[in-house]
């Protein structure tokens, strides 16, 4: 089972979690291209030090919305859209070349993410840009969306993703930011969501959302704990220990 965290946040002398930690516990990074966070020394650091450690390195591609983190809705046509998957991946690329290492997949981040859940046409632009891209990579997003059926459907491998530290929707989707209780962090309540999930392919609705309480089915090919969560290095580690110990292998994906 893989684990992922986002890395590379970091911007100028403004930091963002603790990158040269988490790399020692993920087995995948997925790297900040510019758009929400990171800057072109970030980038190159982030990238240098997972290929250091053996870490696959993925780009995280988002709405271009550096104040807002990439976290506010944004309407961009597709074309648009694509062209900014395209450049942002170019960007992480070119580091992995540098630094002696392949990007090995993508994952949008924040609105972006939840947006190509349900969207055909913004999903189908990030699509496109993996289409166009010289070398097949996969997309990682959540099994069942409207993003990772497209992709499948163009030949394209989805990396089914669940997420440990989010609460989830009676909907199978993350529950808005800003609703309280939306971002976990109680390491045994994380470590054993994981556990369920990647073992039981189950995961409890949150409270306050239609069906509170009933499990939903999830898929994972890989558990993710947020870089900018609180703890999250601890968390991290508890999640891995987690799963160790439930016989899980924690490894990237194949």
């Amino acid at each position: 089972m893989d684990l992922n965290a986002d890395l590379g946040e970091s911007y100028g002398r403004w930091r963002l979690g603790d990158d040269e930690a988490l790399l020692d516990v993920v087995t995948s990074a997925n790297v900040a291209c510019g758009f929400h966070a990171g800057d072109p020394a970030t980038l190159s650091r982030t990238v240098a030090t997972a290929a250091e450690r053996g870490v696959r390195i993925g780009a995280q591609v988002s709405y271009p919305d550096l104040v807002g983190f990439g976290r506010r809705a944004m309407d961009l046509a597709p074309d648009d859209l694509t062209a900014d998957v395209l450049y942002q991946l170019g960007a992480v690329d070119g580091f992995c070349r540098v630094h002696g290492t392949r990007l090995s997949y993508l994952k949008p981040h924040g609105a972006l993410y939840n947006r190509i859940l349900d969207d055909e046409l913004q999903a189908g632009a990030v699509v496109a840009a993996l289409t166009r891209w010289d070398t097949p990579l996969p997309l990682m997003t959540m099994a069942g969306s409207v993003a990772a059926d497209l992709a499948e459907a163009a030949g394209l491998r989805v990396i089914a993703e669940v997420f440990a530290d989010r609460a989830y929707t009676g909907a199978g989707r993350l529950a808005d930011r800003r609703t309280p209780g939306a971002v976990l962090t109680d390491p045994d309540v994380i470590a054993h969501r994981a556990v369920t999930m990647v073992t039981g392919g189950t995961v409890t609705i949150a409270a306050g959302a239609p069906g509170s309480g009933a499990t939903l089915d999830v898929r994972a090919d890989s558990v993710c704990v947020h870089g900018d969560t609180p703890d999250a290095v601890h968390l991290a580690r508890r999640v891995r220990t987690a799963l160790e110990a439930a016989g899980v292998v924690v490894r990237a994906w194949e």
